[in-house]
């Protein structure tokens, strides 16, 4: 009898602490909004040279700005371009925080370079906007520096933040 209420109390506590974990997943900033999504999809892509993947999610606008300032109108080109080539490999980034403006949201993004290498706590900026069909697409993005720099702060609003497109 005592041996099958702890077997009982121990399926019902299982069964919470999945529950928890499964609403803990479900609800961290990067799954909560598709916007953020599409922020750190953009960011993976651009960093990892993926141009096709990280052109799809812009718009109109800057995919155009891409084309007439990054060389090769490669997006990971531009991205490559700003960061110090010790830094080594781009690996991987996430959802820092974001701030609403309006219908639209400006995101901040910790990337990760080369372990042993390169540097983490790397800021990046992208905006994000709905476009007519609802799709969320990166129409500004700023910053790919150290997060320790000064002029990684307010990148949404600092008009002197480095690698600003467009």
């Amino acid at each position: 009898m005592r041996s099958g209420r702890f077997i009982i109390i121990g399926a019902v506590l299982l069964v919470i602490i999945v529950v928890i974990l499964i609403a803990t997943l479900a609800f961290i900033p990067q799954n909560a909004n598709p916007a953020f999504a599409t922020a750190v999809e953009f960011t993976q892509a651009a960093g990892e040279g993926n141009d096709e993947a990280a052109m799809a999610l812009l718009d109109a606008a800057l995919q155009e700005y891409v084309q007439a300032n990054c060389p090769d109108g490669s997006i990971s080109a531009c991205v490559r371009g700003y960061t110090p080539s010790d830094w080594g490999q781009f690996r991987s980034a996430v959802f820092r925080r974001s701030v609403p403006d309006g219908t639209a949201w400006d995101i901040d993004l910790i990337a990760t370079y080369e372990a042993g290498k390169g540097a983490s706590g790397v800021c990046i900026y992208n905006r994000l906007e709905q476009d007519e069909n609802g799709a969320w697409r990166v129409t500004a993005w700023a910053g790919f520096v150290h997060c320790a720099e000064a002029d990684s702060r307010n990148m949404a609003t600092n008009p002197d933040t480095p690698n600003r497109a467009p």
